[in-house]
């Protein structure tokens, strides 16, 4: 649907340019992560902007709004007002007079993509640049929130299973050149809806290369300069899935033909849960040893029930001793592999695991630790990230706003900001009048100051952090996701 764009807000935006100060010429206000609600994470990754303003506050404005004829699209708006909200909230000066501009008079000002700001930290600021517009700032609240406040949380969570990884590479790997394809994007089709899923799984490359979400791969091609063609922007092998599985209902000729007929070569995952997993696991693979060990590629099985942990490490309470073994070791048992430099055992190269049902950053943590101690590296196992990781979290994990803190009245800049007595924890009090994004060359700390004037805010313009990357309709930074992941794996 591509609807009018001074329709992509809330109701109650529509009135308050009405319902402000008589005399306001200007309004700025910030975006800010206010808190966490994940106890181990006071820290977010910025992201997701530069594609926010080219595909909505340039392409969509201008082809849906600006490009169109204007008596069309200001009656659209003015009927669907005068139809919801009343007649009397259906003026259409202001639309007309915006239409007759032709761009958005917006300024916006950013930290880097890729950046990790402490929370409370506003990572970006948006303001109008003509006093015309005053009430064009918050009006656009609605649609850059939206946008905005997903893919910063997800790529934030994904950032965790990085760290995670890394930390257990560190200790149990002698290189970390697997870790690009250790978590591997699952979470398309359980995200809510395809947008959702683009700019998540857009978020997950920052990261990883694995992927199945294949439009991220576009998107990231579109908004952020990368190139298919000339690097590597994220990947995946061939792979079965419980419709192929079933099909055969003998595993042994499944197994046969996947590795022998359909993919002689290369990198295949064989989904092997679809009746028995541990038979596939200590019956069905060993007898195929041969042609795995021969075969110039590598057999990826993939479990897709149960507890992951005791499924990759082993369920020490089980009376079958494939089962308390579990999957890594019962491999190791036929295939064998090499002890690395720290002393751990990494799998053949011509054999792997792949786990991607139920993992959290928790599933994860427990599963490289359960595996270091049975003497396993953690590079012996891939995790399928998927929708509960990337997608079962609300604006308010890291309490996302946009505030208002600074106005301009006849002239006078008043400052202005919200501090609920009701607030005990004081997640919600805003920022106060105009604010810098500030780092410690020593300690690399990020902080912000407010409460200053627009005077004093433009005395720090050569350390502010904050730099234009919008303003009026024009895009001034605009970066590459190859110049975003050295940023985010420094």
């Amino acid at each position: 649907m591509k609807c009018n764009p001074m329709l992509l807000t809330d109701f109650y935006k529509i009135s308050h340019r009405i319902m402000s100060e008589n005399g306001i010429e200007k309004t700025y206000s910030t975006f800010t992560p206010r808190g966490s609600r994940i106890d181990d994470i006071d820290e977010v990754v910025f992201f997701g902007l530069q594609g926010f303003i080219k595909e909505y506050l340039i392409e969509y404005f201008n082809d849906n709004f600006f490009n169109r004829n204007k008596e069309e699209v200001v009656a659209e708006y003015k009927r669907i007002i005068k139809y919801t909200l009343g007649d009397n909230c259906a003026d259409i000066e202001h639309i007309e007079k915006l239409h007759d501009l032709g761009y958005l008079p917006i300024r916006i000002r950013a930290v880097k993509e890729g950046t990790v700001i402490p929370v409370k930290v506003p990572p970006f600021t948006n303001e109008n640049t003509n006093n015309d517009f005053h009430w064009l700032t918050n009006f656009l609240e609605t649609l850059t929130s939206a946008s905005n406040w997903k893919v910063i949380t997800t790529t934030t969570i994904v950032k965790k299973y990085r760290d995670i990884c890394e930390k257990w590479a560190d200790k149990t790997c002698d290189n970390k050149d697997h870790i690009q394809w250790q978590c591997h994007n699952f979470s398309y089709r359980g995200m809510a809806g395809n947008e959702d899923a683009i700019t998540a799984g857009a978020g997950h490359l920052l990261y990883f290369t694995g992927t199945d979400t294949i439009p991220s791969i576009c998107y990231l091609e579109e908004y952020y300069n990368a190139n298919v063609e000339k690097e590597l922007v994220g990947a995946s092998v061939l792979a079965t899935e419980h419709s192929i599985q079933c099909q055969y209902q003998d595993d042994l000729k499944y197994y046969q033909r996947m590795i022998n007929e359909i993919a002689p070569e290369g990198i295949i995952s064989i989904v092997s849960d679809g009746y028995d997993y541990w038979n596939v696991i200590g019956n069905i693979i060993p007898q195929l040893k041969n042609d795995i060990i021969n075969r110039n590629g590598k057999l990826v099985a993939r479990p897709d029930t149960g507890n992951p942990a005791n499924i990759i490490c082993g369920d020490e309470n089980s009376e079958e001793e494939i089962i308390k073994k579990g999957s890594i070791e019962s491999l190791w048992d036929t295939f064998g592999g090499t002890i690395n430099s720290k002393g751990y055992k990494v799998l053949d190269s011509h054999i792997g695991l792949i786990y991607g049902d139920s993992i959290t950053p928790e599933i994860a943590e427990e599963t490289f630790e359960r595996l270091e101690k049975k003497g396993f590296s953690s590079e012996n196992i891939v995790f399928g990230i998927g929708s509960y990781s990337l997608g079962y979290y609300t604006r308010d994990t890291f309490n996302i706003a946009i505030k208002a803190t600074d106005v301009v009245i006849n002239g006078e800049e008043k400052m202005i900001f919200k501090n609920p007595k009701t607030d005990k924890d004081k997640i919600k009090k805003s920022q106060k009048g105009r604010v810098v994004v500030l780092q410690n060359t020593e300690t690399g700390e990020i902080t912000y100051i407010d409460g200053l004037t627009i005077e004093q805010q433009e005395s720090y313009k050569d350390i502010d952090l904050l730099e234009d990357v919008f303003i009026d309709g024009k895009l001034l930074r605009d970066e590459s996701l190859s110049e975003i992941r050295e940023r985010v794996l420094k």
